[in-house]
């Protein structure tokens, strides 16, 4: 008898144990797909995670319903990776199996509906809703979908869940499969008109029917037939014939009558446009010094890190490395923080590698990232360009991962499980492949750096600009003096007003910062000091102006505009704060002769949305590019000589031990995207406060004196790098109960580990999201002499104590190891 041990997308800990059927037996693989039930009545799609011949339980298990795949879709080194990322992160393996999968390549299970048959409906007293829906039932099955729109009820189950209590349906599961391959319909020619003699006869015989005729001259006039028999067995889209000014139903007369030939054919959705390697990569000489010490490294260290200033090339460098790991037949994997960043390398790619390289990111729809799963799996592609989730694709012999601008928190995962790191992921994916991590970035993390002066990592330093470009200059605008002066518009100082108006007049481009979105953080009524607040979190509602919306950004509750105060009637209601989107407003007035985008996450929530607006400021179209932390990510822009910061003491100082990081990151990354292609760039730092101290090391820009300043507190008071963090959060809709649940354990860890050692629980700044109230404990562990398996052991079992409680058994518990 074999057994299967099954990975189920659930965030239940371990594998479920299932019976192999005999008809099955020599299907199953590990690494393969199956069907199973799971409960009375869910069905789920699984993977094999081991086979085995005996059980430790004489519990006879359920059975495997069906196997999918003839071939694993995962490898034996993927199963390796989803158990290390489920044991170091916290999490169920079934949820890293869910991160990792795209969607359509899981079945959905969907409860879909049925009549009873041993009911006599005649004899049963029905009103006319449930005679309706009796009556279409009768020989059919629906879905909820189908019974709501058929009912015109938006929420049918309590309905149906009626019906069900009186004996009248049946309420089911029914496995569908998401993923569909495209298919096209194309058509040819008969083969027996390939030959001149008989296509003359035809087209005589067709004189008379001339529409007939402009079909088969449209197609002859496309494919060569007679040149070339062969690309008649290609033929041509269907599609593209009825495109173009021909009678649809004289193409579908020719297939009638057998002159053409229609079949179905599966085709990619992947982009599949022919481009012609165009480019090739000349290092400078300094490039070239570069990148033979980064191979240096190599030999002694799996991962390097590749410091080098903004706009020093090294994309340049990475391109070069590629294509020496492709000469060794090994496979690569180029992440980056963005799909906005991916638009402008995957451009740069085409050039250089022509089509034979994939690019995976969430922008893609769940059938085109199930597209390039299988050609990474078949080997077709050799290379993916990707954002985090990338590192979860199926190589088989991968060589090298570049992780590009590693310092970047957009690598983080944060909802749902699992919550793990790109950048750390991808240096434990390299020891199980044996390969090497290159970690390039301006502003390395506090993490990165420490390892490698810790000798962990290899260094490499890059600090020279590529070409002619020079560091660009960095104003700090004093807002105080310009406020007593009354020299600010808006929110511009009279400073970056002038410098647009100059760039303007050279035709130069500008990039203006401001790490929100929205018109306004909030809108507060003068009178009475009310704030908009969201229902479902404890956070105040951002304006929109574009749409009047009063917008969460944590839960996406919205709600129109108001016109009078909510609590006093007042109408004296006012924009406090402002977002990109006021920004561009007031651009607009001052600068009315601009043309002017806007890059954030509102404007760039279609497929294609990064793209064109990256395309049209590219090719000068666009004056002046507004956008949050999406425009300091890398991009590489020839006629940009100045760039614009607002709003630097509120990322300067906030509440996070974090802040002085990310806020000296945000700044140089901006501040890079300045004179790339020259010697002039200019960055005006609007500012209360020009003389404190985390801009007195942004003005020197000496990346290792601001990390010696910054460590010193970290390790003063027992923050990352020296020391290891785990947050648990606790959640629940009553507050009280999740805080006296956060005390709960609080107590049971400090049993054990002492005081010393955490924080909390503590309330956090937003305390309330999706209407559950949260509460923290932060959990500081010494790098050195802890047993980190034993300590997320002895969490798991905390968390058993607490359910175990009647009162905390509905309080939610989150581990996000190694939080940002």
């Amino acid at each position: 008898m074999t057994y299967a041990e099954v990975i189920l997308p659930l965030p239940l800990h371990g594998t479920f144990t299932y019976n192999v059927p005999v008809e099955l037996s020599n299907k199953v693989k590990v690494g393969s797909r199956v069907v199973v039930q799971f409960g009375p009545k869910k069905i789920y799609t699984g993977i094999i995670f081991a086979l085995h011949e005996e059980i430790s339980t004489d519990r006879r298990p359920k059975e495997v319903l069906e196997v999918l795949d003839e071939f694993p879709i995962v490898h034996q080194v993927q199963l390796d990776f989803f158990r290390w990322m489920a044991n170091y992160y916290m999490c169920s393996i079934g949820e890293v199996m869910n991160a990792a999968l795209p969607s359509a390549l899981k079945l959905s299970s969907q409860s879909y509906i049925g009549i009873n048959p041993e009911v006599d409906f005649e004899e049963e007293n029905l009103d006319d809703r449930e005679w309706s829906l009796i009556s279409v039932l009768k020989g059919n099955e629906l879905s909820m979908n189908d019974i709501g729109q058929h009912l015109g009820l938006k929420r049918p189950q309590r309905f149906v869940k009626e019906l069900a209590e009186k004996g009248y349906v049946d309420l089911y599961e029914k496995v569908k499969d998401r993923y569909q391959p495209k298919k096209e319909k194309r058509v040819r020619l008969s083969s027996l008109l390939e030959k001149e003699e008989n296509l003359d006869e035809l087209l005589k015989e067709l004189e008379s029917k001339p529409k007939q005729v402009e079909v088969l001259l449209f197609y002859l006039r496309n494919v060569p037939v007679l040149e070339d028999s062969m690309t008649n067995r290609i033929g041509m889209a269907k599609s593209i014939l009825s495109k173009e000014d021909v009678s649809v139903s004289s193409i579908n007369t020719l297939i009638k009558n057998k002159i053409l030939v229609e079949w179905e054919e599966t085709v990619s959705r992947l982009e599949n446009v022919e481009r012609t390697q165009t480019d090739t990569v000349h290092l400078s000489e300094a490039q070239e010094k570069v990148k033979l010490e980064i191979l240096n490294q190599f030999r002694n260290f799996r991962s390097v890190l590749l410091h080098g200033s903004t706009g020093s090339g090294k994309t340049e460098i990475y391109i070069s490395l590629i294509q020496h790991q492709l000469d060794l037949g090994k496979q690569v994997l180029y992440l980056l923080p963005e799909i906005a960043l991916t638009t402008q390398i995957i451009a740069r790619l085409h050039k250089v590698f022509g089509t034979s390289f994939g690019v995976y990111h969430s922008r893609y729809s769940d059938n085109e990232r199930v597209e390039v799963w299988q050609k990474v799996l078949n080997d077709e592609y050799q290379f993916v360009v990707g954002v985090r989730s990338a590192v979860f694709l199926p190589f088989q012999n991968l060589g090298l991962i570049i992780v590009d601008e590693e310092h970047e928190p957009s690598y983080k995962q944060f909802e749902p499980a699992p919550r793990y790191h790109a950048r750390d992921s991808a240096n434990f994916l390299a020891t199980l492949h044996d390969a090497k991590v290159l970690l390039g970035t301006a502003t390395p993390s506090m993490e990165t750096y420490q390892n490698a002066l810790d000798k962990k990592f290899g260094l490499v330093e890059f600090t020279e600009r590529f070409g002619k470009a020079g560091e660009p200059k960095l104003i700090f605008t004093d807002l105080r003096k310009e406020r007593k002066q009354k020299k600010l518009r808006g929110n511009f100082s009279s400073e970056l007003i002038q410098a647009i108006e100059e760039s303007l007049e050279k035709r130069e481009q500008v990039i203006l910062f401001q790490n929100r979105r929205g018109y306004a953080p909030y809108v507060a009524c003068e009178d009475c000091a009310h704030i908009p607040k969201c229902s479902n979190c404890s956070v105040s509602l951002t304006y929109h102006q574009f749409n009047n919306k009063l917008v969460c950004h944590y839960c996406g509750f919205n709600q129109p505009m108001v016109a009078d105060c909510t609590s006093c009637g007042s109408t004296q209601l006012k924009n406090i704060g402002f977002g990109t989107e006021e920004l561009e407003e007031e651009l607009e007035i001052i600068f009315p002769q601009a043309i002017i985008q806007r890059m954030d996450l509102d404007t760039t929530r279609s497929k294609y949305g990064y793209q064109r607006i990256i395309e049209d400021f590219e090719d000068g179209s666009v004056d002046i590019l507004v956008g949050t932390q999406m425009v300091s990510k890398g991009l590489d822009f020839d006629h940009v000589n100045l760039v614009g910061i607002f709003d630097t003491d509120r990322m300067i100082h906030f509440p996070d031990f974090r802040s002085h990081e990310r806020a000296y990151n945000l700044i140089m990354q901006v501040s890079g995207r300045a004179g790339r292609k020259s010697n002039h760039g200019k960055v005006i730092i609007q500012t209360n406060d020009p003389g404190q101290p985390l801009l007195e090391r942004v003005r020197s820009g000496d990346y290792r004196h601001f990390f010696q300043w910054e460590a010193l507190e970290r390790e003063r008071f027992g923050y990352p790098p020296f020391f290891r963090l785990i947050k648990i959060i606790f959640k629940h809709r009553e507050k009280t109960i999740s805080y006296e649940g956060a005390i709960f354990f609080a107590n049971e860890l400090r049993k054990n580990m002492g005081n010393q050692r955490i924080i909390g629980p503590v309330e956090p700044v937003i305390g309330k999201i999706r209407n559950l109230y949260h509460h923290e404990l932060l959990l500081k562990l010494e790098k050195q002499g802890i047993n980190l398996v034993a300590i997320k052991e002895y969490l798991w079992a905390c968390e058993k104590i607490l359910k175990q409680v009647p009162a905390f058994k509905g309080v939610g518990v989150v581990f996000d190891v190694d939080p940002i």
